[in-house]
């Protein structure tokens, strides 16, 4: 709470020195709190149910998705890819938490056969970030039952989603060998490596207190999106620093850091607590590379996915002879 109170406060004092519109980060950080709570309840209640109920609401909104953007139902616009997978991934993460919550051997089956059908819903959907990252989930669910420490199986996607956002930030920066620029460039197309650039040109001047949350799309010298879900940098971390400044940046990995010592420390099992600890580092490897935290969707099915996995199940203890 101490955390989520002052990305609040951070927000809004940004946002009075710039005149920025702190709205966005606000419901980010209510859908956090009320996603986590709701998930810390649930999960105690109906430890099983609850993450299953949620993969499958996961995938009914990714596919859903377009209608439930700005703009025409029919036209899905690109920003809004970093979303799908995201949901794709949380989806397989809830899947296989409630796959390993269950006890009964069938309903186990069942559950990863959920988790494998989202993966090959991103297929179908054309997410192939949506459908690696589900497959990435599911790989890593399976192994995790073999998992003796927590702290080194965490440890090691937590360093390849720190990997993914040094490069990034290496790349808007012009600091990587010429061939591997020319090859992301190929991939994450040259619009986005330039809103990359911005941001950081934009995070250089105002490297303390930033433009002010919601200014980006107003201060950067790309041309206007058609949309305004667009206006955005596709990467949580330049965001951050762009608008909210290197303060803003600490406090979102502070949140990660928090939440991966609370897998940590979880009564859940450790196949639980590493499933869920691999997809939230795939939802920030996604979050580097897109927009994907925008999404109000994301950020409260994250949370609630937190919730599962950091939730007490309840049970009634029987009374003393």
């Amino acid at each position: 709470m101490i955390l989520l109170g002052a990305c609040a406060g951070w927000s809004l004092i940004t946002a009075a020195v710039h005149g920025g519109r702190p709205e966005g980060m606000l419901l980010a950080v209510l859908a956090v709190a009320g996603g986590y709570a709701a998930g810390r309840v649930s999960g105690a209640l109906l430890p099983v149910a609850a993450p299953c109920a949620g993969a499958a609401a996961g995938l009914a909104l990714a596919v859903a998705l377009p209608g439930l953007s700005p703009g025409p139902w029919y036209a899905a616009p690109p920003g809004h890819a970093g979303a799908t997978a995201a949901l794709l991934a949380l989806a397989t993460g809830a899947a296989c938490c409630a796959a390993w919550a269950t006890p009964v051997p069938a309903l186990r089956l069942g559950l990863r056969a959920l988790a494998c059908a989202v993966v090959a819903a991103g297929a179908v959907l054309g997410s192939v970030a949506g459908c690696a990252a589900g497959l990435a989930v599911l790989l890593c669910s399976l192994a995790a039952g073999a998992a003796r420490s927590r702290a080194v199986w965490l440890a090691a996607p937590v360093a390849a989603a720190a990997l993914l956002t040094a490069t990034v930030w290496a790349t808007a920066a012009d600091a990587l060998p010429d061939g591997l620029t020319g090859a992301l460039e190929g991939r994450f197309t040259a619009p986005r490596l330039r809103l990359w650039r911005d941001a950081l040109a934009l995070a250089g001047r105002n490297s303390g207190l930033g433009v002010g949350p919601g200014r980006f799309g107003e201060l950067s010298p790309a041309p206007p999106p058609p949309l305004p879900a667009e206006s955005r940098p596709h990467s949580a971390p330049l965001q951050q620093a762009a608008e909210q400044g290197l303060v803003g940046v600490l406090l979102l990995v502070a949140v990660f850091c928090w939440v991966l010592y609370a897998l940590w420390r979880t009564p859940r099992s450790t196949p639980i607590a590493l499933t869920a600890g691999t997809t939230l580092t795939a939802l920030a490897a996604l979050a580097a590379v897109s927009n994907a935290l925008s999404f109000t969707a994301v950020t409260a099915g994250a949370a609630l996915l937190a919730g599962w996995a950091t939730a007490r199940p309840w049970t009634c203890a029987a009374p003393e002879p």
